[in-house]
């Protein structure tokens, strides 16, 4: 699949679990459905908002199988296959290769830092042996380390199986190199917006699009924006954008933010397991109702 394809809305799904952490099917399958039906151009299963680090290498190879099966090509699957470990990243991107993920995402290690050097050969060892698009995925809060323009446009350059990049960083300028430089060098190199009120930044300096938590149930704003965008309506667009920057306070409420998004899908009609995977653990009464004041003062919920 060319780079090309992923653009847009790219849904990072939450994993919907059971009360006892073990993966809900059915409910995974009830929000997968809610996703494919709305306007978003792709989803991430086992990303960040995936709680991937917290699952089992078997249960994170039964989520993906799942889940590409019950989209069934009808939007683009990518699945989140990082590990501190290269091995074990190669070992999940062949899997997700046999069951027909549209590419992979691969945050850098995150527990030991690494050399720029062996930062790039991490990257180009799995890009050479998975045979399908491998996304870059650069979140130095939780990494600890950033992944650098000098390193990216030489991944970018040397490996073309590496399509892009998702940027989730609070910083403009940082997204705007990326955009600027690499695509310079690499004009098919996609570039993804992380956070939500960066996706008009990302548009307008011709990034590709953004992978946000909040499309999992306020897609009318995130898919509204890029479409307004698409189509030359800037007054959209800016409305759009005002209400994201509101929207996007609900990522401070609570540490980590899965359970908020958890939270918001069941908020806005879904009634799923909110439950999350340990150590972390559920929003407690008082932050969902700072949440749904949230959800009211974006346009989300009606007042």
């Amino acid at each position: 699949m060319a780079s090309g394809n992923f653009h847009g809305v790219i849904t990072p799904v939450p994993t919907i679990v059971q009360e006892s952490g073990r993966f809900d099917q059915e409910g995974m399958g009830v929000l997968l459905d809610r996703l494919v039906r709305s306007s978003v151009n792709g989803l991430l299963i086992l990303g960040s908002a995936g709680e991937f680090f917290q699952i089992q290498a078997a249960e994170r190879k039964a989520i993906a199988a799942y889940s590409v099966a019950r989209v069934g090509h009808r939007i683009p699957v990518l699945i989140g296959i990082a590990d501190c470990a290269t091995e074990q990243v190669i070992e999940l991107g062949h899997h997700a290769a046999q069951i027909g993920a549209d590419g992979v995402v691969v945050v850098n290690p995150y527990y030991a830092p690494l050399s720029t050097e062996r930062l790039y050969l991490h990257y180009r060892r799995i890009a050479q042996a998975v045979s399908v698009p491998v996304l870059l995925y650069n979140f130095p809060a939780m990494t600890g380390q950033d992944l650098a323009l000098d390193l990216v446009t030489k991944l970018a350059l040397d490996c073309p199986n590496i399509v892009g990049i998702k940027d989730t960083i609070d910083c403009a300028s940082h997204i705007r190199q990326f955009i600027i430089d690499v695509k310079s060098v690499r004009p098919d190199f996609a570039v993804f917006a992380g956070f939500d009120e960066y996706i008009m930044h990302t548009l307008l300096l011709g990034g590709d699009g953004a992978i946000p938590a909040s499309s999992n149930f306020a897609p009318e704003l995130t898919c509204g924006l890029y479409k307004a965008f698409r189509t030359g309506d800037f007054s959209q667009v800016a409305d759009l954008t005002r209400r994201l920057g509101v929207l996007s306070a609900m990522y401070a409420l609570d540490t980590p933010f899965f359970g908020v998004v958890k939270e918001a899908i069941r908020m806005t009609g879904s009634d799923l397991s909110g439950a999350v995977v340990a150590p972390a653990t559920v929003p407690d009464e008082e932050t969902r109702q700072k949440l749904r004041k949230i959800l009211v003062r974006a346009g989300v919920l009606p007042r």
